[in-house]
């Protein structure tokens, strides 16, 4: 959900030694970059020192797996040092002083391509074997120019519908259209963040209508007003407009999603994995997950769309460690630590013997966002995207106020996404 900095700009500044990362201080011999042997990782008889960043939420998993590596490659004197940094900031982080950067690192797929470009990350070199024991869209995600740059770890980084099944039946949740009417009958709401652009998505993806980021890596392209479409882009607008204006749905963002669901008044809401045990410990057994529905949209039943993503481990380019660096990642990734993940965090392994286990198969989180991802899109956009899709959505929100022209709303989405970033 982070915003996407562009793989140009990243490219230029990639290696500069820019202080204020706030990771300790430590030095890498560059020209041992692009080799897994050297003679520190040779020299068993000395200090093995390397830095693993990772969440404050994962500090005790990451410990955890630290000691059993240690444990499984006696002989060698290992100092990991943990230190606690924020899975969305690794790539600023590494970007401006990749050389005191931690050796490895977790990371989202859409901060793969800056990275790279910043020669910051090492190339996987054993790919046959990544391919063949994680999810084939895990490993794409991960692959530029026929190059692997990261160790899938989880495949779970998408949204789908959560319901209470006590107001719900499996065939209720296969419309939008249904699953409004049945909350406003209730006096109760389903909910979804038009703020985000990320949401908003869902709406576009399955239409035919095109968008993205353009090989520059900065700007976007985008017909979501076009007129000559089967959906035309007022058509979404329009469908948008009508469900805003069912009692049963209201607009808002995650923290107050949880909050209805705490008080009541919310019954169901599209949401992802990080809030599945929250979900659980409230509505217990009426807790439920699936797919995104189809929604209404000229006269039609159009699939909801998703942004889809995966997060992995990576190594440093500069680690003076690489042959270690690497047996650490695969370490953290292997079919037993994501089941042993998954047993902890309770998120979706990105292994495939690991994800077809049947504990992963009774989680209804995991097992919706697996599904919804069909229908989903790697997220690489460009930066303008963001604040044209909030100020779209939420005009749409609050049901078009002024009463402007849809053509023109669109008309004004689609200049906003694709203006230049100096503009």
């Amino acid at each position: 959900m982070k915003r996407l900095i562009a793989a140009t700009l990243v490219a230029a500044i990639g290696v500069s030694l820019l202080t204020g990362c706030g990771v300790s201080n430590k030095s890498h011999d560059n020209t041992q970059v692009g080799t897994t042997e050297n003679s520190s990782d040779k020299a068993k008889d000395k200090e093995v020192k390397m830095h693993v960043w990772c969440s404050k939420d994962d500090v005790d998993i990451t410990t955890q797996l630290i000691e059993s590596f240690k444990e499984a490659n006696k002989g060698t004197d290992f100092n990991i040092i943990i230190e606690e940094s924020e899975d969305s900031d690794a790539r600023d982080n590494i970007l401006s002083n990749v050389h005191n950067g931690a050796d490895v690192f977790p990371i989202a797929d859409d901060q793969i391509t800056s990275m790279a470009a910043g020669g910051a990350l090492y190339e996987i070199e054993d790919v046959d074997a990544v391919k063949k024991a994680d999810d084939e869209g895990a490993v794409e995600a991960a692959t530029i120019d026929g190059k692997l740059y990261g160790y899938p770890l989880t495949a779970d980084n998408g949204y789908f519908m959560y319901y209470n099944k006590n107001y719900f039946s499996d065939s209720d949740v296969a419309t939008l259209d249904g699953m409004l009417d049945i909350a406003g009958a209730n006096g109760k709401y389903l909910t979804m963040d038009w703020s985000s652009g990320w949401y908003l998505y869902s709406f576009f993806g399955n239409t035919g209508l095109d968008f993205g980021v353009n090989d520059d890596g900065v700007t976007n392209h985008c017909n979501w007003n076009s007129i000559i479409t089967n959906i035309k882009g007022v058509d979404i607008a329009q469908a948008m407009l009508d469900i805003a204006a069912k009692p049963g749905f209201k607009n808002c963002v995650q923290d107050d999603f949880i909050a209805g669901v705490q008080d009541g008044s919310i019954i169901a809401g599209v949401s992802g994995c990080w809030n599945a045990a929250k979900i659980k410990e409230l509505w217990g057994d009426d807790y439920g997950a699936v797919k995104l529905p189809t929604y209404t949209c000229a006269g039609q039943q159009i699939q909801m769309s998703s942004f889809k993503g995966y997060k992995y481990m990576a190594v440093n380019a500069y680690t003076k460690y690489p042959k270690w660096a690497n047996k650490l990642a695969q370490w953290f990734t292997n079919e037993d630590n994501q089941k042993l993940r998954f047993e902890m965090k309770n998120v979706g392994p990105a292994n495939k013997a690991a994800a077809a286990d049947d504990a992963v198969k009774k989680v209804p989180a995991i097992m919706a966002v697996m599904d919804q991802a069909q229908y989903g899109k790697l997220q690489r956009v460009g930066n303008s995207y963001w604040d044209a899709a909030t100020e779209f959505g939420e005009k749409m929100a609050a049901g078009n106020p002024d009463n402007t022209a849809l053509q023109e709303i669109m008309d004004n989405l689609v200049a906003g996404i694709t203006q230049s970033v100096a503009e």
